[in-house]
């Protein structure tokens, strides 16, 4: 076993695309996954799953059919399985979502924006 620290900054600066999440650990099923996000994403949901935000750098706001929620540096929201959103960065935006490994990005959408999964940094 190995002791070395994940550092997010270091992680952050091996890639550059937005909406691509890297996972970065693993956790029993659980994927954590490093996300620059920048403009708008699709509308989708994810029926099997929870998903969790979590804003490392930036702003980032979700957006519901009934509502919007804004999450700066240091806050994190919970999406209940099912539920429609849409995220969104006016700026870049330095995140971390923790999701089941195979989770794919645009939930039940699809399209462009779904990336591969299990890409690592």
């Amino acid at each position: 076993m190995t002791f070395n620290a994940i550092n997010f900054k270091d992680k952050f600066s091996k890639f550059s695309e937005h909406w691509s999440p890297r996972v970065i650990a693993e956790m029993n099923d659980y994927q954590f996954k490093l996300v620059k996000v920048e403009g708008d994403f699709v509308w989708h949901n994810h029926p099997d799953t929870d998903e969790v935000f979590i804003v490392i750098e930036g702003t980032l706001n979700i957006e519901f059919r009934d509502g919007v929620v804004s999450l700066n540096a240091g806050e994190m929201f919970v999406i209940p399985k099912g539920v429609e959103h849409k995220p969104a960065a006016a700026n870049e935006c330095k995140i971390m979502i923790v999701e089941p490994r195979g989770v794919v990005n645009t939930g039940d959408s699809g399209g462009e924006l779904t990336a591969e999964n299990d890409i690592w940094v």
